[in-house]
C-alpha cells in the first residue's frame, strides 16, 4: 500500500515526525512507540543456532521462514526503518498465583484470558500507519511512503525490532522485557520513511535468574535460550500429538500456555493495567477444570470466538484438560467429580484424547 509523503527528507522534519508517531501511538493505547532500523544481523545468528538445535521442535514453520525473519526487505521491498510498539496486556484478574495453587482449578496464560490480540494490536497499529500517511501526504519526497503493519502475523524478529528501538530488551527468558515488565505484547510496521532511529535498549536482568529457577520443565537451559520442546506453552499450544509422559506431571494446572517465568520476574512489580481489549472473558481466570472439560465442541467454539484458544481447536483443549485433571488426582485424593469428568471423556472419538484420559485415570489409581 502507497501514499503520497508529506514530510520532506530533512532529518529535522523527520524527526518532529518521529516525536509526532510517538504521541499519536500513546493516543491510541500503546504503552510504548520506537523506531530502529532494518539490520538484523546481530540476531540471526542466535536463531540459526536454535534450529540446528531442534529446540524449535515440531514448529517447521521457524526454520522455513528464517530467511523472511533475516531479510526485512523481503517482506516490505524498500523498507528503512521499524516503528515497534509496545501494547500493555496485564489483566484485571484472579490473582495467578492462587489459580496455579489449586489443582482444581484451570490456569490460562494471562495473554489469553481475553481478545485475541492479533486483532487488537494490527487495527491499532492501522491506525497509526493511517495517521503517518495523512501527515506525509500531499508533498514531494526522493521516494513515496509504503508500509506494512504486523503483530505476530509474519516472520518478524519482534524482540530484536523492540530492543533497537529502545523500548524493550530480551530477558533471560527470552521473552520482551521492559522497565514495566514483560506482560505486552509488540507489534511492528515496517516502512520506506527513513525515520532516525532511536537507541537501543540495554540489558537491565542483571545477575538475576529467578525465571530460570522459575520454570516447571526447565525449559530455560541457559539465560536468553529456550528449548521449546520442553515449554508448556509449546507443549498445550503449539504441539500437535500427545504430550511426552514425562512432562505431563510438571505441567500442572496450566492448561493453556504458562507463565510462571514472568510471575517470578522482579520488574513485573512495576506492570501497566492491560488494555481494555484484553478483559477476562467467559471467567477463564478460574473456573474449574470440571466446567471446562465439560464443554462440548460448539460450546468450545462459541465461547471462543475472538479469543486466541481457538486456534488449538477442542481436540487439543481436552487433552490438555484432561492432563491437569490427572495432576490433580496425584496430588491429592481421588475426587469423584474428577474421575467422573474423565470417565465421561474415556471413549472420546479421539485417540488423542482417549490417551491422555487414560493416563489421567491411572493417576488416581
Amino acid at each position: 500500500m502507497e501514499a503520497d509523503p508529506s514530510a520532506d527528507s530533512r532529518p529535522e522534519a523527520l524527526a518532529e515526525l518521529v516525536t509526532r508517531i510517538k504521541g499519536w501511538g500513546l493516543e491510541l493505547g500503546f504503552g510504548g512507540i520506537g523506531v530502529g532500523g532494518t539490520d538484523v544481523s546481530a540476531a540471526t545468528p542466535g536463531l540459526s543456532r536454535w534450529l540446528q538445535l531442534g529446540r524449535h521442535g515440531e514448529m517447521d514453520y521457524m526454520g522455513k521462514h528464517a530467511p523472511l525473519r533475516a531479510r526485512p526487505a523481503s517482506l516490505v521491498a524498500g523498507v528503512r526503518s521499524v516503528i515497534t510498539a509496545r501494547l500493555p496486556y496485564w489483566p484485571d484478574a484472579a490473582d495467578a498465583v492462587q489459580v496455579l495453587a489449586d489443582p482444581d482449578l484451570g490456569y490460562v496464560s494471562r495473554y489469553a484470558l481475553g481478545r485475541d490480540y492479533h486483532k487488537t494490536v494490527r487495527n491499532r497499529l492501522q491506525k497509526l500507519a493511517d495517521r503517518i500517511a495523512g501527515a506525509v501526504s500531499g508533498q514531494d519526497l526522493a521516494e513515496p511512503f509504503a508500509y506494512r503493519v504486523f503483530s505476530d502475523s509474519a516472520p518478524v524478529m519482534e524482540v530484536e525490532f523492540a530492543r533497537q528501538s529502545g523500548i524493550a530488551w530480551r530477558g533471560k527468558h527470552t521473552l520482551s522485557l521492559a522497565r514495566r515488565g514483560s506482560w505486552h505484547f509488540l507489534g511492528e510496521i515496517y516502512t520506506t520513511l527513513p525515520l532516525p532511529p532511536d537507541s537501543p535498549s540495554g540489558e537491565h536482568c542483571g545477575d538475576c535468574s529467578r525465571c530460570l529457577d522459575a520454570c516447571p520443565t526447565a525449559a530455560i537451559v541457559a539465560p536468553y535460550e529456550v528449548d521449546a520442546r520442553r515449554c508448556i506453552s509449546y507443549l498445550t499450544i503449539e504441539l500437535r500429538g500427545a504430550i511426552p509422559t514425562a512432562l505431563r506431571p510438571l505441567i500442572g494446572n496450566r492448561i493453556y500456555g504458562c507463565d510462571d517465568c514472568q510471575l517470578c520476574c522482579p520488574w513485573n512489580r512495576f506492570a501497566q493495567a492491560g488494555d481494555p481489549d484484553f478483559a477476562v472473558r467467559n471467567g477463564l481466570d478460574r473456573t474449574p477444570l470440571t466446567e471446562l472439560f465439560a464443554w462440548s465442541a460448539p460450546e468450545f467454539d462459541s465461547r471462543l470466538v475472538g479469543s486466541p484458544i481457538r486456534r488449538i481447536g477442542h481436540e487439543r483443549w481436552l487433552r490438555n484438560i484432561a492432563v491437569a485433571l490427572g495432576n490433580a488426582e496425584s496430588n491429592a485424593k481421588a475426587s469423584p467429580d474428577n474421575i467422573a469428568a474423565l470417565n465421561a471423556r474415556r471413549d472420546h472419538p479421539s485417540a488423542l484424547v482417549r490417551e491422555h484420559v487414560a493416563w489421567a485415570l491411572e493417576q488416581s489409581a
